[in-house]
């Protein structure tokens, strides 16, 4: 699951790419500045509020989510390297791994 943090982060970027291609677009229509702003800072505005919820409310559906194996685990801190590396070598030798 993505932070809240994250799913802004990723809203914003894709809203940067639609407002250089929707501002180019009504500017090409419109040719005023003032017009092309408008439309522009509107329209992405709300759409990445909009995105926002969209993003929130897919994290919750498990539908065509593929499940880590390893994700029942009741682990209760975050591992270190050398865990990591121990986990590795054992996933190896049970033949998880290659």
């Amino acid at each position: 699951m993505d932070t809240k943090k994250r799913s802004w982060a990723k809203s914003l970027t894709w809203r940067v790419i639609g407002i250089v291609l929707l501002g180019g677009i009504a500017y090409l229509i419109t040719g005023n500045w003032k017009e092309m702003t408008t439309i522009t800072i509107l329209f992405h505005g709300i759409r990445m509020v909009l995105y926002y919820f969209h993003e929130r409310f897919w994290e919750r559906i498990s539908w065509g989510r593929l499940k880590h194996p390893l994700s029942d685990l009741p682990v209760k801190e975050k591992l270190t390297p050398d865990d990591l590396k121990i986990v590795a070598e054992k996933l190896k030798e049970l033949g998880y791994m290659d």
